[in-house]
């Protein structure tokens, strides 16, 4: 699986996401910033990306980590990193 594969899994999985996706076929890295996370505590975010994915988690994709964030927190850490 490539990275572009799992971007566009979990954009189409998360109305109105958008996601970085990095990794080397096995293990990768995603950013995710999305609407429907607002209200969501982290872990209930991370369920919402793992399900994006389904099965694929325990064949294709050994690891993911992740940052999740609303609109309102990515907008304020670029900020903060500016």
């Amino acid at each position: 699986m490539r990275a572009d594969d799992v971007k566009n899994l979990i954009e189409s999985g998360l109305p109105e996401a958008h996601a970085t996706v990095a990794g080397d076929g096995d293990h990768f890295e995603a950013t995710v910033v999305c609407p429907a996370f607002e209200g969501k505590k982290l872990l209930e975010q991370h369920r919402m990306v793992y399900a994006t994915l389904g099965e694929r988690m325990h064949n294709e994709i050994h690891a993911l980590s992740m940052r999740t964030f609303t609109p309102a927190e990515w907008e304020a850490s670029r900020q903060a990193s500016a």
